[in-house]
């Protein structure tokens, strides 16, 4: 049996050492943690001797330990502003087995149980409460507040007051009042993502003129991200979910509501299990869903943008879109939510042509004035940029974001992991466009990508008999190129801007820009199709390992016994408390307990993520679980991660390397023929 020589011992007392500061005995004691993880310590610091601050950090970046902990530091209770009402408990929930005092005021409680939760916040036995936006216009809850002691008021989410974001919400913009009504008291505003223009945004808006910046590294390096061409996109992700996420948590985004109920069917039919989410439903059922998800393991979420803020749910190891986001900030908030324990994750997308020509027609059709359709278009232009890119699209988003890429790449995204090959597609766009302004000028006719390929490929179909089109000079001059190579070259000059998209019907149009390729001034580089999808199978992402194969993948053989013990025993314990599985323990604790195997309560104290409330709760019933098995299995620990150990990462998590797939991959690796990708269902 090997030795305990990796566990950290807890002291006989919970008392720290002078010289540790006290937020960091209260890390330490609360959450279990050893040190503070990036910018969070200078945060907490600065939030606690009395500072406001702005914080970027990404999603799984441990943003809500800013204000927990400055709210168990100082004197009275903290106050979080947060839009996600549906969320509340759960959050609550998770505090509370921290023994953390906790509650929250919202719609969804009766007279009575807001009263009991003001009499808590007025008596000081409240450490953090948290309240929606909406409640802080009502003079009844500002009175209230005044009544108590408030520690620090906390903003999360804060994009939500940038009119300009995708998250807009105008309840948000009354709420520079907290800083005009308790000027002692400090304020800091939270988000996951955001450009310097909606940073500066927040500051303004809130009225944190003194406020210090803080920005994270946007990078989440164990996602992996994934752009394919959309051919039949619910098989695609049926063929995703089979080969590399059997049995994983996820969630599917898709653009409208119809499309939702129709892809959760489709993978229900096909033995994923699955839900929709959105806002057609029943509040009733939106609410089944979303805790079905929060408390089942392998749940999958078809959802529109509704769904996903502030779901704190560690192990989702995918998220898919089978539609184009509007942004990046939206694509990068969304894909944020795989991988928050910090295992490998993917982001896959489905994208192609009719994502282009249905989010112009979007934008021209909206009911916003011209600078707001000139914002959406800007924000769809950097989103195609990205979809196009031959470059490393990690490297993409953080530019975006404002931040310095890795010149050499991240070697976890699909365009470092099988580089795409890009082709000089000058004569090909000649050919779209001579046929374009053919059916302009000598038709008086304007058609649709549809009859534009058919025309380019010599098809007589019965709409091209039915207007003669035939007969047009260009009819049959595109026969060197298949019907989805002809696609993707109209999908990529409408993002090159050569080709632009009218009316109701997305028929193709010539832009200012497409006269210089005609005149052949201008050269028009275009990648080329991929064949193959390329998977980069990573340890957290190989198939058949079923259900937490993710954390368990980076065990020993030896030890995965232990993790799937572990792993049974939470699942009843947060039956019986009816708690999401991760309030008991994320999935990256049970690995280091698998891994250390400790035989005492004060042993299981030095784990990371084992707090005093947590070791006082669970420590005989962990200890039990592995004195069931035996022995420890002689097996060397597992090394640790080089981005360390603490608050908001999983311990020993390592970004997925990657890897080009070797030769013994399956069929199912390889993408159907690209044939014309089919028309979406409804953009409503």
């Amino acid at each position: 049996m090997r030795g305990t020589g990796g566990i950290r011992e807890m002291p006989a007392t919970t008392e720290m050492p002078g010289t540790e500061s006290e937020a960091l005995a209260t890390l330490h004691r609360v959450f279990g943690y050893e040190a503070f993880r990036g910018e969070q310590g200078e945060v907490i610091e600065h939030v606690v001797a009395g500072g406001d601050a702005v914080v970027l950090m990404p999603t799984g970046g441990g943003k809500s330990l800013c204000y927990q902990i400055p709210s168990l530091v100082r004197p009275g209770t903290g106050v979080v502003v947060s839009p996600l009402i549906a969320l509340m408990q759960d959050q609550v929930d998770a505090l509370r087995a921290l023994g953390v005092r906790a509650g929250f005021m919202n719609s969804t409680q009766d007279f009575d149980e807001r009263r009991t939760v003001e009499a808590e916040f007025l008596a000081g036995e409240l450490d953090l409460l948290y309240l929606a936006p909406e409640r802080l216009r009502l003079d009844t809850t500002l009175n209230l507040l005044s009544r108590g002691k408030i520690a620090v008021f906390a903003i999360d989410e804060a994009h939500c007051v940038s009119q300009w974001g995708h998250d807009f919400r105008p309840d948000y913009l009354a709420l520079s009042v907290l800083g005009e009504r308790w000027p002692d008291v400090p304020r800091i505003a939270l988000t996951a993502t955001a450009t310097h223009a909606t940073h500066q945004e927040i500051t303004q808006r809130l009225r944190m003129p003194t406020a210090r910046h803080f920005v994270a590294s946007f990078d989440r390096p164990n996602i992996q991200y994934r752009i394919v061409p959309k051919a039949d996109p619910k098989k695609q992700l049926l063929s995703f979910l089979r080969e590399e996420h059997a049995g994983d948590a996820g969630i599917v985004y898709c653009l409208s509501r119809n499309s939702v109920d129709k892809t959760a069917e489709f993978l229900s039919r096909n033995g994923i299990e699955a839900v929709p989410y959105h806002a057609g439903l029943d509040a009733g059922t939106r609410a089944a869903h979303q805790s079905r998800f929060l408390r089942e393991e392998g749940l999958v979420v078809c959802a529109t943008i509704a769904f996903g803020m502030g779901i704190d749910k560690p192990d989702v190891r995918f998220v898919a879109h089978l539609d184009l986001p509007k942004s990046i900030e939206g694509y990068y908030q969304e894909t944020g939510r795989a991988g928050r324990d910090g295992l490998p994750s993917t982001a896959w997308m489905a994208y192609g042509l009719n994502d282009v020509i249905q989010q112009r027609k979007m934008i021209q059709s909206s009911e916003g004035d011209e600078a707001f359709r000139r914002r959406a278009a800007a924000h769809l232009e950097s989103m195609l940029a990205l979809c196009e890119t031959v470059q490393c699209r990690r490297g993409q988003l953080l530019a975006y974001f404002g931040q310095e890429p890795d010149p050499k790449g991240c070697g976890n995204c699909d365009t470092c992991l099988a580089p795409p090959e890009t082709w000089d597609g000058t004569v090909a766009a000649q050919k779209v466009l001579s046929t374009v302004v053919r059916l302009q000028r000598e038709r008086g006719q304007k058609f649709g990508a549809v009859q534009i390929v058919d025309i380019l490929m010599g098809k007589r179909s019965a709409k091209v008999i039915q207007f003669d089109h035939d007969q047009l000079s260009v009819f049959g001059i595109g026969d060197d190129l298949s019907e989805g190579e002809w696609r993707g070259v109209i999908r990529q000059l409408l993002a090159q801007g050569l080709l632009a998209v009218e009316g109701d019907y997305g028929t193709l149009v010539l832009t200012d820009s497409s006269g210089e390729v005609l005149r052949r001034e201008r050269e028009v580089p275009l990648r080329k199709e991929p064949k193959k999808l390329v998977t980069a199978r990573t340890s957290g992402s190989s198939s058949g390992r079923g259900r937490g194969k993710a954390a368990a993948v980076e065990l020993p053989e030896a030890l995965l016994p232990a993790f799937e013990a572990l792993r049974a025993w939470r699942a009843e314990q947060a039956r019986e408390q009816g708690v999401p599985a991760y309030v008991i323990f994320h999935d990256a604790t049970l690995r280091e307990i698998a891994t250390e195997w400790p035989t005492s309560v004060r042993q299981l104290g030095g784990i990371s993520g084992v707090g005093e409330k947590k070791l006082a709760t669970y420590g005989e019933g962990v200890i039990g679980v592995l004195a069931s098995l035996g022995e420890a299995p002689d097996t060397a620990p597992v090394a640790a991660a080089d981005s360390g150990t603490g608050p908001g990462t999983a311990q020993g998590s390592a970004p997925a390397a990657g890897g080009v797939p070797s030769g013994d991959a399956g069929a199912d690796d390889y993408w159907p023929e690209m044939d014309a990708e089919p028309e979406p269902e409804d953009w409503i």
